[in-house]
């Protein structure tokens, strides 16, 4: 009892920007999500903390993560979490680089996990998990990047494209709401070994647990599978988590952001293919220059969130915050602005039928996307 107080106000003072609803009077909607993340992962880990000022954000974040990647699906946990890994140190997310490659040295071993942690998967020794971790390391860069690997059937790509796709909007939001490190950063070389091999026998029983699909679906409303997840089609759980999803979001969007601040987003994503912005942000406030202080301060927020998010910092949500004050706003626009990015990137994947000419397939998936009226 006193070790899972201290573990939850320790995860507690890593959530930074809003302030949590504790864990022990948290009740609704917030509540069911906090049972259910406890009940899988021991406790109400931080990620789930920081969504819980918004309860339909935290319920949307706990399915889309929940359904292709924590589920026994046709995809092994390894290499769902050397997915989940790659896309952390393609989004330049430390906390959650530490995190799935502490779940990796437990299932796979040190070597491959830390070669992966140090963005050198060529180096991996594994050839499958090698394989998987260079696509979703290059996933954002597609259709110019690695396709999905071939030997995938159809589940397990989709699978996999749901996991990398839930990834893109975890670390955005971790970014700007969480610490930056999971692990201390000053601790390195064997001791640092040591502590992520300590930290892998603690989650053991979550790794290998078995969990039905479907259990976070109820935490919402049923909603339209949108037209850019296509991919997901082959698997109800998965297709119904992203719909949710992007209901939710999609109505935070239209809560708190003006048309012309959305607009902005949109049509950057739209021509976006994963390029590194680089140190400066001066691409940022030139596409905002033509809007007024408030529309500047959201797109700011949303913009950087989207493509750039470990640049959000205090002063871009202090001034978001001076016009649009409160918790629940700050957690659903971030949300907001991580989801459409990461629809994109999920939307830009390239799944292989047996037998079927891969690019037909691409073909496929660019008139689906276009589908969507944020593509057009």
């Amino acid at each position: 009892m006193i070790v899972g107080r201290v573990a939850a106000s320790a995860v507690q003072r890593q959530v930074r920007h809003v302030t949590p609803v504790p864990a022990r009077s948290a009740s609704s909607l917030v509540g069911r999500v906090y049972e259910q993340v406890a009940d899988e992962m021991r406790l109400v880990i931080p990620p789930a903390l920081m969504h819980s000022p918004s309860p339909q954000a935290l319920a949307a974040y706990w399915m889309l993560m929940r359904e292709p990647l924590l589920v026994s699906g046709t995809v092994d946990r390894a290499s769902k979490e050397a997915a989940a890994a790659a896309v952390a140190v393609a989004t330049i997310c430390p906390y959650c680089v530490d995190m799935h490659s502490v779940s990796m040295y437990d299932l796979v071993g040190g070597h491959d996990a830390d070669k992966l942690a140090a963005d050198r998967a060529g180096d991996m020794r594994d050839p499958r998990l090698r394989e998987i971790s260079q696509w979703a390391r290059g996933a954002q860069e597609s259709p110019g990047g690695l396709p999905v690997p071939t030997w995938l059937t159809p589940a397990q790509s989709t699978e996999l494209v749901g996991t990398v796709t839930a990834m893109h909007y975890l670390t955005r939001m971790v970014n700007v709401f969480l610490s930056s490190f999971l692990l201390p950063p000053g601790v390195t070389g064997r001791a640092r070994q040591r502590m992520k091999q300590g930290l892998g026998r603690l989650l053991r029983e979550t790794l290998r647990a078995h969990r039905e699909p479907g259990r976070s679906l109820d935490l919402l409303p049923d909603a339209p599978v949108p037209a850019d997840a296509g991919w997901a089609a082959g698997n109800p759980f998965i297709a119904g988590a992203v719909a949710r999803a992007a209901a939710t979001f999609d109505g935070a969007g239209e809560r708190w952001l003006t048309p012309e601040v959305r607009a902005v987003v949109y049509e950057h994503l739209d021509d976006w293919r994963g390029a590194d912005t680089g140190i400066s942000t001066a691409w940022c406030e030139d596409l905002l220059a033509g809007l007024g202080p408030a529309d500047r301060a959201a797109g700011r927020l949303t913009l950087l969130t989207a493509v750039s998010s470990h640049q959000v910092g205090d002063e871009v949500v202090a001034e978001f915050r001076r016009h649009v004050p409160g918790d629940q706003a700050l957690v659903e626009v971030a949300g907001w602005a991580a989801f459409e990015a990461a629809r994109r990137i999920g939307a830009r994947q390239r799944i292989a039928a047996h037998g079927a000419h891969q690019e037909t397939r691409r073909s496929a998936s660019h008139n689906t996307m276009k589908s969507h009226p944020h593509f057009t």
